[in-house]
């Protein structure tokens, strides 16, 4: 298993900003979001590289055709959120709220789950290549149509999540309950 991990390493006395603030086509790159509710909003065509996002919550929030690069989420609420034609390159959710949100069509290279309520997500038609579920809740998700390179469960929880047209070769689900799959 060798799955980047975001280069966050430079931006640990970054500037802090607020999420109200951006607009289309920003690019946001070396910037900290902290301790921040933007609740039922939407981000669209938006860049963020090399960014933390940190006590951040994006609860039922709509967000398309954005780009993560290089990014961490840590103690962070997205449950109910819209994620639709986004990239994530080097990301990590560590200790995150998912649950119920919709990644239909994402792209995910290098991509970390840790410590995460991933339950109900979709990631329907999404491409992911090197993807960590790491102690990782994951009931009732959906994955469907997935084109998968490289996906690791570790300790995950896929009971009653639904496998449609995604292929599940050489992927070792031996240390996660997968109970009604």
């Amino acid at each position: 298993m060798n799955i980047l991990k975001p280069q966050i390493s430079n931006i640990k006395n970054s500037v802090i900003m607020q999420l109200r603030n951006l607009k289309k086509e920003d690019v946001i790159k070396k910037i900290n979001f902290e301790n921040e509710e933007y609740n039922s909003n939407s981000l669209y065509e938006i860049e963020f590289e090399n960014c933390i996002f940190r006590n951040i919550s994006l609860q039922n929030c709509n967000l398309e055709k954005v780009y993560f690069k290089d990014v961490l989420f840590e103690n962070c609420n997205f449950s109910n959120s819209e994620f639709l034609e986004c990239s994530f390159i080097k990301c990590e959710f560590k200790n995150c709220k998912i649950s119920g949100s919709n990644f239909v069509e994402n792209r995910m290279f290098n991509f970390s789950f840790i410590d995460t309520n991933a339950n109900y997500i979709n990631l329907s038609m999404s491409s992911v290549e090197n993807i960590l579920f790491k102690d990782t809740g994951l009931k009732n998700s959906y994955f469907q149509e997935n084109k998968i390179k490289n996906i690791y469960f570790d300790n995950a929880d896929l009971t009653q999540s639904k496998f449609f047209k995604t292929n599940l070769k050489n992927i070792d689900l031996s240390n996660s309950k997968i109970e009604g799959i």
